[in-house]
């Protein structure tokens, strides 16, 4: 498996997944000087800021041990500036995270969707 391709579809798989739950996807990749927000999406009142982790079947490690402190803290900044540059102030931001397992030929295996996997720490959004 190619890891950038691996992530495209693990991207791909989730947006969907997000679309059947009837969420509106208003970003993807956005990309900033503190890092990039996989996906970003509208539920309601809520903007879900969703980190999309892809990994092969036969993973050992789960996805979502790679979203450690670090991960958490850039996402957090990166999600202040979407929120400022959108507009989109009345939607309350909310982090999730896709765990998203593929076969050797990209097809999806399974799809786990953790939602309110950490809370913003520094709360200033």
């Amino acid at each position: 498996m190619i890891r950038n391709k691996t992530g495209i579809w693990g991207e791909i798989y989730t947006a969907r997944y997000l679309r059947d739950r009837g969420c509106d996807i208003i970003g993807s990749n956005f990309k900033c000087r503190f890092g990039e927000a996989d996906i970003i999406a509208a539920e309601g009142e809520k903007m879900l800021i969703v980190e999309v982790k892809t990994r092969n079947e036969s993973a050992t490690l789960r996805p979502m041990e790679a979203v450690d402190e670090n991960k958490r803290d850039r996402l957090e900044k990166t999600a202040q500036v979407f929120i400022k540059a959108s507009g989109l102030t009345d939607l309350h931001p909310r982090f999730d995270v896709a765990e998203v397992y593929l076969n050797d030929d990209y097809e999806l295996v399974s799809l786990n969707y953790i939602e309110n996997a950490f809370s913003a720490e520094h709360n200033s959004l």
